[in-house]
């Protein structure tokens, strides 16, 4: 086999895997893993914008941006200085400021108490 098919074979199967962590209605367990960094959020501006799934953004729904995770996958966020979480959904690319790690919608980030802050500590922990 190539290098050229073995890389393939490397995204499906990674692609596969991570496909476990998307959204099925029902409710979700944390799991192992994870990722920390430092969350902001979308401003009102882009309500109603494309975002890179497609869909319109909507900022009262429970989504997210992340560079990588594929569109579809559930995360849970969970605020470092309080303990505060959230559960969204990635439908878009992004953050695109350096040292982020995820963008939330208006209504995650309410729900993370961030709104003043504008940024926060926090751990994303997959979901099933």
């Amino acid at each position: 086999m190539g290098i050229r098919s073995r890389h393939v074979l490397a995204c499906c199967l990674t692609g596969l895997l991570l496909s476990g962590c998307a959204g099925d209605g029902q409710a979700h367990e944390k799991t192992a893993k994870t990722q920390q960094g430092i969350a902001s959020y979308y401003s009102d501006r882009f309500q109603g914008r494309t975002t890179a799934s497609g869909e319109p953004f909507d900022q009262q729904a429970l989504t997210a941006a992340h560079p990588t995770l594929p569109f579809g996958t559930r995360v849970v966020v969970t605020r470092e200085d309080n303990g505060r979480e959230v559960e969204v959904l990635i439908n878009d690319r992004g953050p695109y400021a350096k040292g982020r790690i995820i963008d939330l919608s208006k209504r995650a980030a309410k729900e993370l108490g961030m709104l003043k802050r504008g940024t926060v500590p926090v751990e994303i922990s997959y979901v099933r």
